[in-house]
């Protein structure tokens, strides 16, 4: 099935995710074992994971935190810096 769109849904990061992931252990030299015992993961979660992408969102940031990529999730969820000025155009009973 072709894709259009350029914004991804869920299916498309649940695939790239531990991809994306799997490369940057890689380049940084880790095998699953070692990045089990440094993260606190276990081997079956991070193996499961890689050809999966199911993974506990603990178990996701502690391995964030040992490739050093825990501060990317800082960006989830954060606010809209200008959504009150935003929501008071819409709203603004003087029009």
């Amino acid at each position: 099935m072709l894709k259009f769109g350029v914004n991804k849904n869920p299916t498309d990061v649940l695939v790239d995710l531990p991809v994306k992931y799997k490369t940057l252990r890689k380049q940084m030299g880790l095998t699953q074992a070692e990045l089990a015992k440094r993260s606190g993961v276990s081997l079956g979660s991070i193996k499961r994971f890689e050809l999966t992408g199911q993974i506990s969102l603990e178990s996701l940031l502690k391995l964030a935190h040992v490739l050093n990529r825990l501060n990317d999730f800082e960006l989830i969820f954060k606010p809209l810096d200008n959504l009150e000025k935003i929501e008071k155009l819409f709203s603004d009973k003087t029009r």
